[in-house]
């Protein structure tokens, strides 16, 4: 390429700057681009919500910007009966927005229990394995600011402990992949302000109302304490603060990892020395936990009550072997050996 055309600037198309020449949508649009920072391809998540099409319209806009290629999918659950009409729906008003999106298709038996975690978990199994075939690194959410909200509260009422109550992060790892949430910033009002402006449209999700879901429960819990004075500057800054002592446990489960656990490429199995649980419990558990998911490969980490009922028996001098979490866990001595179950 000629230097004459690395200094062309990228225009963005007239229909869709007029929508960003929106006073309130262009500050939005601001917050969004010091949020998320990046300069390799990304793939979109795409639902009919507002949050989601706002999101669509600011990946849009960033990547003219930054000449970075996207692809947007939806993810069709067929959950409901007319799921399927509604993504196509979508996907028609997107790509009148040169917002180009791909439709992925559950088929097959759906669940009867626990629908929106088999579901999530069913999403990012499409999400990941397009990045795998795409070769791309970096997959977007429009998780918002009161997601993040809901989901410290859900947390709470599982009794998780600290790394479970900030689990809402703006960059996470999964299959060597990034998982972004540029939008934890921002208020789901304004991302609800950007879909009537720009796409005039959004799709409105039943289960939304339905309080059989704990999130609906808690979205209401949520709307009586802001009657009652919940100030969300200071919830946020205390998720925040929560956050700066995760990153110092953090620091110590890397350094247990480094130091006292070895993997074997030979033989495709992870080694935990003696001194790996001599550190206290809570970076033993994340330590142990980060080691069954890097062996498994899996999606989520096996559920805290069972890690530590695993620390237990492996200081006990009758541990021999188990499974956890599609591992096959092996005591040698003082050595712990965590390989693949087959």
């Amino acid at each position: 390429m000629s230097p004459r055309n690395l200094s062309v600037k990228i225009k963005i198309p007239k229909f869709l700057k007029n929508k960003l020449n929106n006073k309130k949508i262009g500050q939005i649009y601001k917050k969004f681009e010091k949020s998320i920072t990046i300069n390799e391809n990304f793939i979109v998540a795409v639902s009919g919500g507002p949050d989601s099409l706002a999101l669509a319209f600011l990946c849009k806009i960033y990547s003219i910007q930054k000449k970075l290629k996207v692809k947007f999918f939806i993810i069709d659950h067929k959950l409901r009966a007319d799921s399927t009409i509604e993504a196509k729906n979508v996907k028609k008003i997107l790509n009148k927005f040169q917002i180009n999106t791909e439709i992925l298709y559950w088929r097959g038996k759906k669940p009867t229990n626990n629908i929106q975690s088999v579901a999530r978990t069913k999403r990012f199994e499409f999400l990941i394995s397009k990045c795998k075939k795409l070769r791309i690194k970096h997959i977007i959410l429009g998780h918002h600011q009161d997601d993040l909200f809901e989901n410290f509260f859900i947390r709470i009422l599982r009794g998780s402990g600290l790394k479970g109550l900030i689990s809402f992060s703006k960059k996470t790892k999964l299959q060597n992949v990034t998982i972004l949430r540029p939008l934890l910033d921002q208020k789901k009002k304004d991302l609800v302000f950007i879909s009537k402006k720009v796409f005039g449209f959004y799709v409105k999700d039943p289960s939304n109302d339905d309080e059989k879901f704990q999130r609906v429960r808690v979205r209401k819990l949520l709307k009586g304490l802001k009657n009652d004075g919940l100030d969300r500057k200071k919830f946020k800054k205390t998720i925040e603060n929560l956050k700066s002592s995760n990153d110092v446990v953090n620091y110590y489960v890397k350094k247990n990892l480094e130091n006292n656990s070895f993997f074997s490429h030979t033989k495709k199995h992870l080694i935990l020395n003696n001194k790996f649980f001599k550190q206290p419990h809570e970076i033993v558990f994340r330590s142990l936990s980060d080691s069954l998911n890097f062996v498994s490969k899996n999606y989520y980490s096996v559920r805290g009550k069972k890690i530590d009922k695993m620390i237990k028996d492996i200081q006990k001098s009758s541990f021999y072997r188990t499974t956890l979490g599609s591992c096959l866990i092996e005591k040698v001595n003082q050595t712990v050996i965590i390989s693949k179950e087959h």
